[in-house]
């Protein structure tokens, strides 16, 4: 289903199935990345405001399926990891250099977490590198879902704030998410070229 067939079918169906599209949207993105759950909810601001929804239902329907698919891939990460891993199905990280992102992972993880819903299209990676590293369950999960609130509270309200013109707020999350690709990109680039240098280094020294 295309996101303006989806949206369509929100315009035309009762709160409870609003909330549940939002809830299973919010989940799908962190097993399947990218989805367009971002813009179902600002949508559902717009929902809203009209009166079709309610807002505090709408903000928990999209924190918990977020907590809930980050939750699924937590436990893959955690279970099935280092297998995917060995395997090379994650070919960006050799098997060389896993003990150091673990590392990193459990010294930055709660941090990461914590901003997880503020970073468009890595949400998953870093729910299964949080179960791969094996950071605590209870703890995670409940910085999760205070991120997802926070998150799309924010875009609950910025789709309300602009009811039918709800469309223009999608412009300003692409240019976000742009930006957001960009740091991570250029953060993975720095810290690929720093272990390079460094094995060089090693190498020299040998």
């Amino acid at each position: 289903m295309e996101v303006d067939e989806i949206i369509q079918y929100l315009s035309q169906v009762e709160a409870i199935y609003v909330y549940l599209i939002i809830f299973a949207i919010a989940y799908i993105e962190n097993i399947f990345p990218p989805s367009p759950s971002d813009v179902i909810v600002v949508f559902g601001g717009s929902m809203v405001a009209l009166g079709k929804a309610n807002f505090i239902a709408s903000v928990f329907s999209a924190a918990l399926g977020g907590l809930f698919g980050f939750i699924t891939m937590y436990v893959i990460g955690r279970w099935f990891g280092r297998r995917i891993l060995e395997k090379g199905k994650i070919k960006f990280i050799p098997l060389d250099k896993l003990h150091k992102v673990e590392g990193w992972f459990r010294k930055y993880g709660y941090g990461i977490i914590i901003a997880n819903r503020f970073l468009t299209g890595t949400r998953a990676v870093v729910a299964f590198f949080a179960g791969l590293s094996e950071l605590n369950l209870k703890i995670t999960s409940i910085l999760s879902f205070i991120s997802a609130v926070v998150w799309n509270a924010i875009l609950l309200y910025a789709g309300f704030t602009m009811g039918r013109n709800w469309q223009h707020i999608i412009e300003h999350l692409k240019i976000y998410g742009i930006v957001v690709t960009l740091i991570v990109l250029l953060t993975v680039i720095i810290w690929s070229v720093k272990i390079l240098v460094n094995k060089k280094r090693s190498r020299n020294d040998a």
